[in-house]
C-alpha cells in the first residue's frame, strides 16, 4: 500500500512525515522544504505477527508494511507550474490513497500562506489544482479518441463518457463522485488514474491543547469532519507535534506516554486503521518455523488468489487451504488443540478470506 501525504505549505505535513516513518525530511518553516518527495517505509503493527512468531519461534518476522510518500507543499497554481508545480502532482499518481494534511491550529510563529486557518478553504485550494491536473489529463485524452471516433463505435461511446467527466470536474466536483454507467467506462476511468479519484483520508493537525477528548471542542476539526462526510472520506485527528515526540520513545515509554494523554492508539496506527478500511484491506497470516508473515489483501478474496499472493504456482496449482481463526489459536495455545476442537477447515477455491485467518496453502504444479 502506498500513500501520499500531501498539505499546503506549513500544514505540519513533514513533520508528520517524519514522526510517522523517522525518515527525517527537512521540516522548515517556510514553504517548499520539501524538496524532493520522500519516500518512508512503516510497518503495520499487528500484535497477530508477534504472537505466532513467538508461538512458532520463526526464524523470520515479516510484517505487512505501508510507503509513505511526503510530497511538497502545494499551493494555489500547481497544475500550471505555480511553486514547485506539476512535477509533485505526477508524484500523487502513483500512490493508492491520499492523505491529505490539513492545520487546524493557530500559531502566530508559523506563517501560514493564504494568511489564516481556514481548513475547508486550504481543501478546496488542494482540490481544485487536483482537478485543473485531472482537466489536463482528460483534454489529452479526448484529443486522441476524438480522431477515431467517427469510425469507432466504442471510441465515440469513450469520448462521450470523457465529455461528461470533463463536465463534472469543471464543476468543481471530484472524479471520485462520478457516476458510471457500465464495465466498459469503469474500465476507462481506471486507466485515466486521475488524482480527484484516489480515496482521501484527512488528517486534521492539531495543537496538543486538542487532542484526545478535547479534540471535539476544536472548531477547525468539526469544520473538517463536516465536509469530509459530503463524500465519504475519513478522518483522523493527529498532532504531528506529539507524534514526533513518540517517534523518539521506545515501546514501554510510548504507552506510558500515550496514557497520560488519554491515548489508546499513536496517530500512525489510527492512519494505518483508517487506510485499511478506506482501501477495504485485510491481512491473512502464514506461520511457521521458517517464517512468520502477514499479507495484505482486498476483502472479498478468494483463497487461491490470496495464495498467489505469496508466489503465483500456489494460485497456479491450487489444492485447498487449510484455515485457522487466530483468535481460536490463541485462545487454544497450539494448532494440534484447534484441529482436535475441530476449528480447523479445509476450504476449496471458492472461500473467501477473512481477516486473521491463519492459513497454509496445499498446491501442486
Amino acid at each position: 500500500m502506498k500513500l501520499g501525504i500531501v498539505g499546503l505549505p506549513n500544514v505540519g505535513k513533514s513533520t508528520l512525515f517524519n514522526s510517522l516513518t523517522k525518515a527525517g525530511a527537512l521540516a522548515a518553516n517556510y514553504p517548499f522544504a520539501t524538496i524532493d518527495p520522500n519516500v518512508g517505509v512503516v510497518t503495520v503493527p499487528d500484535e497477530r505477527v508477534e504472537f505466532l512468531s513467538n508461538m512458532y519461534n520463526s526464524k523470520k518476522t515479516t510484517h505487512a508494511v505501508i510507503e509513505f510518500v511526503d510530497i511538497a507543499g502545494l499551493v494555489k497554481g500547481a497544475s500550471n507550474g505555480e511553486g514547485l508545480g506539476n512535477q509533485f502532482l505526477a508524484n500523487i499518481r502513483e500512490v493508492d490513497a491520499i492523505v491529505h494534511v490539513v492545520r487546524c491550529f493557530e500559531d502566530s510563529n508559523i506563517v501560514h500562506v493564504d494568511g489564516s486557518i481556514d481548513p475547508v478553504r486550504d481543501i478546496e485550494t488542494i482540490n481544485l489544482e487536483l482537478i485543473f491536473a485531472d482537466i489536463e489529463v482528460l483534454d489529452r485524452r479526448i484529443a486522441k479518441t476524438q480522431r477515431g471516433a467517427k469510425n469507432d463505435k466504442e471510441l465515440a461511446k469513450e469520448l462521450d463518457m470523457l465529455k461528461r467527466l470533463k463536465a463534472h470536474l469543471e464543476d468543481n466536483k471530484m472524479a471520485n463522485s462520478f457516476e458510471l454507467n457500465d464495465e466498459d467506462e469503469e474500465k476507462w476511468f481506471n486507466e485515466y488514474n486521475l488524482l480527484t479519484a484516489k480515496p482521501v483520508i484527512f488528517a486534521a493537525n492539531v495543537d496538543d491543547s486538542s487532542i484526545g477528548d478535547a479534540e471535539d471542542s476544536n472548531e477547525f476539526v468539526k469544520k473538517v469532519r463536516d465536509y469530509a462526510a459530503t463524500f465519504g472520506a475519513e478522518v483522523f485527528v493527529v498532532c504531528a507535534e506529539i507524534e514526533q515526540e513518540i517517534s523518539e520513545l521506545d515501546d514501554d515509554e510510548k504507552r506510558e506516554f500515550l496514557e497520560e494523554l488519554g491515548l489508546k492508539e499513536s496517530g500512525l496506527d489510527r492512519l494505518i486503521a483508517a487506510s485499511y478500511k478506506l482501501l477495504g484491506l485485510i491481512s491473512y497470516l502464514t506461520s511457521g518455523e521458517d517464517e512468520t508473515r502477514a499479507w495484505t489483501i482486498t476483502i472479498g478474496t478468494k483463497a487461491p488468489k490470496a495464495a498467489g499472493k505469496i508466489h503465483t504456482d500456489f494460485e497456479r496449482g491450487f489444492i485447498k487451504a487449510e484455515v485457522v481463526n487466530f483468535k481460536d489459536l490463541k485462545e487454544q495455545g497450539s494448532m494440534l488443540a484447534c484441529k482436535e476442537k475441530g476449528l480447523v477447515r479445509q476450504e476449496g477455491k471458492e472461500y473467501v478470506m477473512q481477516d486473521g485467518d491463519v492459513v497454509t496453502f496445499k498446491f501442486n504444479v
